[in-house]
């Protein structure tokens, strides 16, 4: 049986980033491992992904939940720091 630390490790995000994509889409950590996975090798993937983060700290911020946002946006920094090149635009 495979993973979840399998899947995170065949999509090439870390579990933190596949957790977030979770928490944006209120999906399970396994199905988004596999939407990560496709959208980071996607034309406009990086930059969805990058948007699903950001939306997470918003919402974070809105709510009040402080730790979960700095949580978030260390998130967001490792994922810039490894997937930036795959970026082609910056905000929306």
């Amino acid at each position: 049986m495979i993973s979840f630390d399998d899947c995170a490790s065949l999509s090439g995000l870390s579990p933190e980033e596949i957790s977030a994509i979770a928490e944006h889409e209120h999906i399970p950590e396994m199905v988004a491992a596999a939407l990560a996975s496709y959208l980071i090798h996607s034309e406009h993937g990086p930059e969805k992904i990058r948007n699903m983060i950001v939306d997470d700290i918003r919402v974070a911020i809105r709510e009040r939940r402080t730790e979960h946002a700095a949580a978030l946006f260390s998130v967001l920094k490792h994922f810039l720091s490894n997937h930036a090149k795959g970026l082609t635009q910056v905000g929306r």
